[in-house]
């Protein structure tokens, strides 16, 4: 029997993707025949990713597909950074992403037509198939076709992140390559709308909610007067303990660095008193400013037109007046934004306990 080299392992692993171990083993079963070790790879497939079904799978790369004015972004997972590299994933990825394309099935967010994709072109044999070989469980989790009169699509990160921008108006060069900075802008900054005025008026409602009970919560950041009032009482009523009563009377000449010397259940009293008087304080015009400042800048955040763009000279001009200054009638459609592994559980790897059970 011939002898399996670490050279040979690495060999089979860099063709194929599958594990180490799964390399030693077909290897071995060969006597080093590295053609037939590839097809023992794939011929174990199936029962390989039946067992594979239940891991977490959390890693991979978003690719992208384009044709004239339509585009789709895939993302298909593996459970390894280390697999996402490898040059036989990533061009099954690009088969998922040009079938996706070809196919004109709309995707979504949420993994719509994933599985009406995978009965196409041979694709769900395809993925058995590389399941065996790369040696980890792979999952096709979404991808969305984007159409409109001009697109401009961006990778970012070696695949981590996948953005399409649709405009319409426009589709000349200076278009295109408008539609392509904010596409890197989308990767950058996350927004989540592409204007205000798309933004549910229960999303807002649930933003401002949040804001109202942030601030209450946060007592350093009130404004003076409502802050002073709950202090008075904490001191009156001796809601506070005797140290803290002493080191307000010790600071309160200057109530900046007031919370750098409290302690935390102090602060928490203050926060208890400012949401017992919830009610009062939403009828305070000082407070109310205070919080529809904060659900502006909110929304700023959120809303790709309001965004600061991010390759402004000045520093404050906004993705809408850059777009306007390229082109008035140069509108943004949508958006698509792909993270690889975003809202999903992590597998949380231990490699040395790893590497000591395969030592066994």
């Amino acid at each position: 029997m011939a002898a399996i080299s670490a050279s040979m392992v690495k060999e089979l692993r860099e063709m194929t993707g599958a594990g180490m171990m799964d390399c030693k083993k077909a290897l071995t079963e060969t006597d080093g025949d590295m053609d037939a070790a590839v097809e023992v790879l794939r011929k174990s497939g199936a029962a390989k990713a039946v067992k594979k079904a239940s891991r977490i799978a959390a890693e991979g790369i978003c690719r992208i597909a384009s044709e004239g004015n339509k585009a789709v972004v895939a993302e298909v997972n593996s459970e390894t950074d280390f697999v996402a590299k490898n040059e036989t994933f990533q061009e099954f990825v690009q088969k998922i992403a040009d079938t996706a394309l070809a196919s004109g099935l709309k995707g979504g967010k949420n993994g719509e037509d994933v599985e009406t994709l995978l009965s196409k072109d041979g694709l769900n044999e395809l993925l058995v198939e590389k399941t065996a070989t790369i040696g980890e469980k792979l999952s096709v989790r979404r991808f969305e076709l984007v159409e409109a009169d001009c697109v401009a699509t961006y990778i970012h990160g070696g695949g981590r992140i996948g953005v399409i921008v649709a405009g319409n108006g426009a589709s000349d060069d200076a278009a295109k390559e408008a539609l392509t900075n904010i596409a890197m802008q989308v990767a950058a900054m996350t927004p989540q709308y592409v204007s205000r005025d798309v933004i549910p008026s229960d999303e807002v409602s649930k933003l401002r909610e949040i804001t109202i009970d942030s601030a209450l919560n946060d007592p350093a950041s009130l404004p003076k007067p409502i802050l002073q009032k709950r202090i008075d009482r904490a001191v009156s009523e001796k809601l506070w303990s005797d140290e803290d009563i002493a080191i307000y009377e010790e600071k309160k000449s200057n109530m900046n660095f007031l919370f750098n010397f409290l302690s935390d259940a102090a602060a928490a009293k203050l926060a208890e008193l400012a949401m017992e008087g919830k009610e009062e304080y939403l009828k305070d015009k000082i407070f109310t400013g205070l919080v529809e400042g904060r659900v502006s800048k909110n929304i700023k955040d959120i809303s790709l037109m309001d965004q600061v763009y991010v390759k402004a000279e000045d520093g404050k001009q906004t993705v809408l007046k850059y777009l306007e200054s390229v082109n008035k009638e140069l509108k943004v459609a949508s958006f698509v934004r792909f993270e690889v592994g975003e809202g999903m559980q992590k597998k949380e790897e231990d490699f040395a306990a790893e590497v000591a059970a395969q030592l066994g």
